[in-house]
């Protein structure tokens, strides 16, 4: 007579598995979070911080601070919308650079906590929102719109690709105020110096070869703080999260305005 004897080939490998869990030791990493909140004034700005387990964390700085909001502390406040670095909403100062916090990854082998502030140089509305008024202002000042005397056409102004590609560069700023906040000129001088962003972004209408107004855009900005407060410091091109250089676009703007 025969006697089957029960499969246990799978047992040392259930048994690995277990081990492995046990003795697997989590991986932390600290957020050092920048705190202010208009609800209680009395209270001055602090870093408050946060421990997360990096294996059970998304691998970019917002994924972070989404856990922390929707897991640890429901009152830290911040702004965010696409995740993928297209609206620029959550712009912040990330170990000492400002960029996007949805496309900055974050280190887990370097073993050093991460220092998260608002966008320098602003006021704060609370946590990390800066109060981002006075920069859309100014973007709205320069009239960032086609201005033309032309009779609209039934369908769409054309323009050949020369005249599209100069654009390039230009157009896929997105206003995250990441440039303008790095700029020592603009800390300086915000109340009057447009700042690198708007700067790049009114050198985008006075070349579109559609627009009419590039005389009077230029009028506008001839005077000694509008334009002329940038020292070419450069900081803006080297934070921008969308590879752009408003520091070659202000240089474009001075020489038209000097030679053209």
């Amino acid at each position: 007579m025969l006697f089957r004897l029960p499969l246990v080939r799978n047992l040392s490998t259930q048994v690995n598995a277990a081990a492995q869990k046990v003795s697997k030791t989590p991986s932390m990493k600290t957020f050092k979070i920048y705190r202010w909140s208009p609800d209680h004034p009395e209270e001055k700005p602090h870093m408050q911080s946060y421990t997360l387990d990096m294996d059970e964390t998304g691998p970019m700085m917002l994924d972070a601070l989404l856990k922390i909001k929707n897991e640890v502390d429901s009152t830290l406040t911040f702004r965010r919308s696409c995740r993928e670095g297209i609206c620029g909403s959550c712009a912040m100062n990330i170990d000492g650079r400002n960029t996007l916090a949805c496309i900055s990854k974050i280190s887990k082998a370097d073993g050093k906590d991460v220092k998260i502030y608002p966008l320098p140089h602003m006021y704060v509305v609370k946590d990390l929102v800066p109060d981002l008024t006075h920069f859309y202002k100014q973007y709205k000042s320069i009239k960032p719109y086609l201005l033309t005397s032309k009779p609209l056409p039934e369908k769409e102004i054309l323009q050949s690709v020369e005249d599209r590609k100069k654009l390039d560069g230009l157009y896929e700023c997105i206003l995250c105020a990441c440039c303008s906040t790095s700029c020592p000129s603009y800390w300086w001088n915000q109340q009057e110096y447009l700042g690198p962003a708007v700067l790049m972004q009114a050198y985008r209408w006075m070349i579109d070869s559609r627009d009419d107004a590039t005389e009077s855009r230029k009028q506008m900005l001839q005077n000694p703080m509008s334009l002329y407060r940038c020292h070419t410091i450069m900081n803006c091109a080297k934070t921008c999260p969308k590879g752009l250089n408003p520091g070659k676009a202000i240089a474009a703007i001075k020489r038209s305005m000097a030679f053209e």
